[in-house]
């Protein structure tokens, strides 16, 4: 009978790695929380900008600025975090429909969701196992 190897077997983890996993995933954690305070605090810009050139109701403001938070909170809880890696990937989806819906480059909400996966990917040995 052979014994299956865990990840932190296969792939160890070393200190510099898993501070560069940490240092390029708050990048999209910054990024997002930036992103749902505006959200919430409904200034006028961001209102006139929601609204009139993405064509979202108003009311619909606080519900996704909310959930934006909700994503984040999954990502930065290590128990959590895969999940909440797979929520932001699906909530930047949306994102990016959005902007091509209206015609504006999407390059931003790309580069959040490679940087997402890419801290996640440094920072945890189960991930670097997967992709072996």
């Amino acid at each position: 009978m052979t014994a299956v190897a865990s990840p932190q077997e296969v792939v160890p983890q070393n200190r510099p790695t898993s501070w560069a996993g940490r240092i390029v995933s708050a990048l999209p954690v910054l990024a997002l929380v930036m992103s749902a305070s505006m959200k919430l605090a409904h200034p006028p810009k961001v209102i006139d900008m929601f609204v009139h050139h993405l064509g979202y109701p108003e009311s619909s403001l606080v519900q996704i600025g909310l959930l934006e938070l909700a994503c984040v909170l999954l990502y930065v809880v290590p128990r959590t975090t895969v999940f909440g890696a797979l929520i932001l990937t699906a909530y930047l989806g949306g994102a990016v429909a959005t902007h091509v819906r209206v015609g504006d480059s999407f390059l931003v909400p790309v580069v959040v969701g490679v940087l997402v996966w890419v801290g996640l990917w440094l920072r945890d040995p189960r991930i670097r196992f997967l992709a072996r």
